[in-house]
């Protein structure tokens, strides 16, 4: 079959870093997935450090700080695919600053990206987290409680964050917290913070059913000092900054998602070519040849889905509804592909000789995350075409 063209031509450059991810991809990441899930509270810091040193790490950040200039959303899409397509959790975590400096990218000064991105670029970058998420308050961002007292000098932070991807190990921090508690969404204001803050703790590694590269703390706030300086925009512009966070981050989560659904289709279709049952390999049966068709029918929409999103972010487009629509396309596309390569390898996609059961137990984060699959419905209906 002639491979068909790319419905948006791509730059040579964008060529090149795709091409690059798909040999990282394959020769470090996919050896790794089953060690790292089965480590499970363990961050493969060997690989976030060869990542690093070959530019995947810091692909996204602007040149002029020192990073790889794929500031368009596209590419990172692009990048996050291939990545995800190796293993979610890893391709996840190689990626996770991009959701650090999106907030600083959007709020910040000069100074402030200068500052806080900088170091993020180059072979030795630290790792990054975003808090948002609280005990009480998930995908209804508006209702966090953790707040930001206005002291001589800047704010005091109380309360507390849960399923912070990256905290402890993370290095610098978007921290999102109530300067006015009486208000919902314009009361949110986002802060700038470094792990080494008095008065702030870390929680225990918590105990994950998939996407174990990425390990995930509560953190606690008690009293911590944040100098005015390291605010980001003004008092109640946390909020905005979050929602166009989520539209960039949605979009590129959807990527992921289409990348572990290429992984369990491919997986599964190589498998059904070789699988005989009944005299004849188990893809010429009607069922699991149609259930293949069904995958690869739901994958090639998911992608189109994202790309066209990540195109009209790049050119500036209100797409919350659009982006919520993709990241529920991909998320349970993703579902869907891993659900159907483990039923088509049977028994052995029920064990963990085979990495499907584990893309399965991935696949679901992406349902989760950034705005469960229920929230994005809600999202959608509140911003119908």
């Amino acid at each position: 079959m002639t491979a068909l063209p790319d419905p948006w031509p791509l730059t040579d450059e964008q060529r090149a870093i795709v091409a690059l991810c798909r040999e990282f991809a394959r020769d470090e990441i996919r050896p790794r997935g089953r060690e790292v899930d089965e480590a499970d509270t363990e961050i493969p810091l060997d690989l976030w450090r060869k990542a690093g040193q070959i530019g995947i790490t810091d692909f996204m950040l602007p040149a002029e700080l020192g990073g790889g200039g794929f500031t368009d959303v596209f590419t990172q899409c692009l990048v996050q695919e291939e990545l995800c397509f190796g293993d979610p959790g890893i391709g996840n975590l190689l990626c996770s600053n991009g959701f650090f400096a999106d907030p600083v990218l959007e709020l910040g000064t000069e100074e402030q990206r200068k500052r806080w991105l900088t170091p993020l670029t180059g072979p030795d970058s630290p790792l990054t987290a975003l808090a948002t998420t609280e005990p009480g308050a998930g995908s209804d961002a508006a209702s966090i409680t953790t707040t930001a007292r206005r002291v001589e000098g800047g704010y005091r932070i109380s309360g507390q964050k849960a399923w912070i991807s990256n905290a402890g190990a993370a290095r610098q921090y978007v921290v999102f917290a109530k300067t006015d508690p009486a208000e919902r969404s314009r009361g949110v204001t986002a802060f700038l913070l470094g792990r080494d803050a008095a008065g702030l703790r870390f929680g225990e590694p918590m105990k994950k059913m998939g996407q174990r590269a990425i390990v995930c703390r509560e953190m606690f706030f008690d009293d911590v000092f944040v100098p005015e300086s390291d605010r980001l925009g003004a008092e109640g512009q946390g909020f905005h900054g979050l929602m166009r966070t989520f539209d960039i981050s949605r979009t590129v989560l959807g990527a992921a998602a289409v990348g572990a659904a290429r992984a369990a289709y491919t997986y599964a279709r190589d498998y059904a070519r070789t699988r005989v049952q009944f005299g004849k390999p188990i893809i010429e049966h009607q069922a699991v040849a149609f259930r293949l068709a069904d995958m690869a029918s739901r994958i090639e929409a998911a992608r189109l889905l994202v790309l066209r999103t990540a195109r009209a972010l790049d050119a500036g487009a209100d797409v919350t509804g659009l982006a919520a629509i993709t990241k529920l396309t991909a998320s349970e596309t993703a579902m869907f592909c891993t659900w159907a390569a483990v039923q088509t390898l049977g028994g052995w996609g029920y064990s963990r000789e085979y990495p499907v059961e584990q893309w399965m137990r991935d696949a679901k984060l992406e349902e989760i995350e950034e705005g469960t699959s229920d929230i994005m419905r809600l999202v959608i209906s509140r911003n119908l075409p």
